[in-house]
């Protein structure tokens, strides 16, 4: 059983967003405390005696189509359409602060059936859009909302967001540019149309300087040892300073502190992230990372599984708290355990308040294991994703700028996919626009970039199965929408039996989409917080290579302070 990494870009597999070890930001309440019509307190008391959790509608039984059809059915006395669409809002709203998004999108969508003219149903359910990352949808309904009314301001705000999540800058900063000459005064506006010109000019300035091939990367330009002075010894580096040392190589040990260190909810000192960060990149751009890892054919070990239990998942190795010594004997019992695969299939990062510990979590395993843990990316491993969802503000409040653009520089080269056993492809989003691709295209794709709007590796990052025959456009507003025809052409055309893929929640964690020859998995329990599904993982053995599916529910989290 081997793992064969398609060229430049090398492959791995399972879902792990950041809720495994840190859990993420939740809606600390409505900030604008808007006023909440007497209908909406009522359905939601008569919802919460019905047993139903107002913030996890799955964890409830109750699927989205239920929990519509209860409201719906509360205002079946309003007759004038109008007046019943802005109540269906006004509910809509309520799931909306409550983070029930997917709720909320289906009554605005009941209540613009009903009224079709009025811009905030759009401009609402725009922004319920961007919650769930539909840019696409999202950018089609804020152009809606500013077709009926040019002066709905917040329209041109959710066009903006939307145009930036799709890497349209110069469409992004002329809809910022006209929220703040409406609102001089708001001050977030202010700030997305600096943010967003400083990255234009930057594009230009790289565009400008890509035949320069010497440039410096951020790799080179880290000297470890000036973080602090050479005259300190290692274990000097602060005298208060508690938390683990790195030596070379990574050790288990290392490990234990560090996980240690994070629940306690203290920093990695930041002469050891530079270190860690400096060796992965090291490791990950040199070629040996690319070649195929064998087992025996005869190995009827498990592939794709969480190494433990689905505690591991959440606080990443929990058995090593359980041994009272760290010696070989200990090390040897853990490398057994991860003489299986782990693989982790992209989002890492912007999920919640720990990233920055997660991801060096996964680093630290990674170089702890490196023929038997891997990472790939996902399409959260990118700078755009990270500055609109919080991990380059937290990666500078808790380090450095240095450090947010060492990440940007690392993400680059994660994989894209992973071929398994030659028989099983794995990526994060999904498969192509373009029919006839084959593995020696993805060979041939280059990585080490930001992920383009369009191609190859846009549709390994941003594609979601469907349904029905054929292809459609992605309500995300890139990638694409792929049906079973296109998944039985991908796998015969170069030998597959299945694709693996994550990118979406799933009740129970995982879903089997088209005859079994597309696979969802996604590991994060109660997703924000707020969605009440059950994570999962999966074991395949060298046997037979048939996924086995285990589902889990959330464990209590690290609280935010």
């Amino acid at each position: 059983m081997g793992f064969d990494s398609l060229g430049s870009c090398l492959c791995v597999g399972l879902y792990f967003p950041t809720r495994k070890l840190c859990h993420l930001i939740t809606s600390l309440g409505n900030k604008g405390k808007k006023r909440t019509s007497v209908v909406t307190v009522l359905m939601a008391n008569a919802l919460r005696s019905l047993g139903f959790n107002w913030r996890s509608p799955c964890s409830n039984g109750m699927t989205s189509e239920h929990v519509v059809s209860t409201v719906l059915d509360s205002l079946d006395g309003i007759t004038n359409p109008s007046e019943k669409a802005l109540r269906i809002k006004d509910e809509a709203n309520q799931f909306f602060n409550d983070q029930a998004y997917d709720v909320a999108i289906d009554l605005y969508t009941k209540a613009i059936e009903l009224d079709g003219a009025v811009a905030v149903l759009y401009g609402n359910r725009s922004v319920a859009y961007l919650k769930k990352e539909l840019y696409g949808s999202a950018l089609e309904d804020a152009a809606t909302a500013l077709s009926l009314d040019p002066g709905y301001i917040k329209g041109y705000y959710r066009r903006a967001t939307a145009n930036m999540a799709l890497g349209k800058f110069k469409l992004a900063l002329k809809d910022y540019d006209a929220v703040r000459k409406a609102r001089p005064s708001d001050k977030d506006a202010m700030r997305k149309f600096e943010e967003c010109q400083k990255i234009i000019r930057r594009k230009a300035f790289e565009k400008a300087i890509s035949m320069d091939h010497d440039r410096r990367s951020v790799a080179d330009s880290i000297n470890i040892d000036a973080i602090v002075p050479k005259c300190f010894l290692i274990a000097e580096v602060e005298a208060s300073y508690d938390g683990p040392v790195l030596e070379d190589p990574v050790s288990a040990e290392f490990m234990v502190e560090l996980i240690r260190t994070f629940k306690a909810q203290k920093k990695l000192h930041k002469k050891y992230a530079y270190k860690v960060s400096k060796i992965l990149f090291t490791y990950t751009v040199l070629p040996k990372c690319f070649l195929i890892a064998e087992v025996e054919a005869s190995y009827d070990g498990p592939v794709l599984e969480d190494p433990v239990s689905a505690e591991f998942m959440v606080e990443l190795i929990r058995t090593f708290k359980a041994q009272k010594k760290l010696h070989k004997k200990y090390a040897y019992k853990v490398s057994k355990i991860l003489f299986t695969y782990t693989l982790f299939n992209g989002d890492f990062v912007d999920r919640g308040s720990f990233s920055v510990e997660t991801i060096f979590t996964l680093f630290g395993f990674r170089l702890l294991y490196p023929n038997h843990f891997f990472m790939s990316r996902g399409n959260h491993e990118s700078e755009v994703m990270n500055k609109m969802y919080g991990f380059e503000g937290e990666v500078r409040s808790k380090y450095t700028s240095q450090m947010a653009d060492f990440f940007t520089e690392i993400f680059n080269y994660l994989p894209l996919c992973h071929l398994i056993n030659k028989k099983i492809f794995v990526c994060h989003g999904g498969l192509f626009k373009d029919d006839n691709i084959t593995l020696d295209e993805i060979r041939s794709t280059n990585r080490d970039r930001q992920p383009p709007d369009e191609g190859v590796m846009c549709d390994l990052l941003w594609s979601d199965p469907q349904d029905l025959p054929g292809r459609s456009p992605s309500k995300r507003g890139v990638g694409c929408q792929f049906g079973p025809d296109i998944t039985e052409d991908f796998c015969k055309r170069n030998g597959l039996d299945y694709v693996i893929r994550s990118h979406e929640v799933k009740p129970e964690g995982y879903e089997i989409h088209h005859g079994g020859k597309c696979v969802t998995v996604f590991s994060a329990p109660n997703y924000c917080d707020t969605m009440g599904n059950k994570g999962a993982f999966i074991t395949i053995r060298g046997n037979n290579l048939r996924p086995r599916f285990t589902s889990f529910s959330a464990v209590e989290h690290p609280s935010v302070s």
